[in-house]
């Protein structure tokens, strides 16, 4: 009898254990890495990544957390219904000078394994900083990166009037 009873529980948990969801099962995100490139030390950085929630439930963000304090993500706590985004803010106080490659992550309600996002960089001495925002290879990243932000933007508005339209039309 304890032989049966052990076998139904293990099989009940093993089932339950699989039953839980990833976040990438219920959240998509504009994308999981951002590249700063190269800052000036002691000037704060900040980026906001999309959260799309790809399931049909509302989702919550529960918690956002970083592993030190140079790293400070905001998020609402607000539902995110269906096909509906919220922006996870993320901001780094490049107070120490090299290389930095941060995680941030995403702690979502009743979701077991949380989404993992990350920040990246460079930190210059600020002299070294004022030379490099001269050259080219500086000039030609900024107007990518506003050209990206433009497509960001574009995109975002489309999922927002189709996310409109979605539920103008199941009324």
């Amino acid at each position: 009898m304890r032989k049966l009873f052990f076998l139904a529980a293990s099989f009940a948990i093993g089932m339950i254990a699989s039953a839980q969801q990833k976040a990438d099962e219920v959240i998509k995100i504009n994308f999981d890495k951002y590249d700063f490139g190269k800052i000036k030390q002691g000037t704060p950085v900040i980026t906001y990544f999309t959260v799309t929630n790809i399931s049909n439930k509302p989702v919550v963000i529960e918690n956002a957390y970083a592993g030190c304090g140079c790293t400070t993500p905001e998020v609402s706590k607000a539902p995110i219904a269906p096909n509906g985004t919220t922006k996870v803010k993320v901001g780094y106080n490049a107070a120490s000078m090299g290389h930095f490659d941060k995680d941030v992550t995403l702690k979502l309600a009743g979701v077991q394994e949380p989404k993992i996002i990350k920040i990246t960089g460079e930190v210059m001495e600020a002299n070294a900083f004022t030379a490099y925002s001269k050259s080219d290879e500086y000039k030609k990243m900024q107007k990518e990166k506003a050209s990206k932000e433009a497509r960001e933007m574009k995109d975002a508005k489309k999922a927002a009037k189709k996310s409109k339209n979605s539920v103008t039309n199941t009324k």
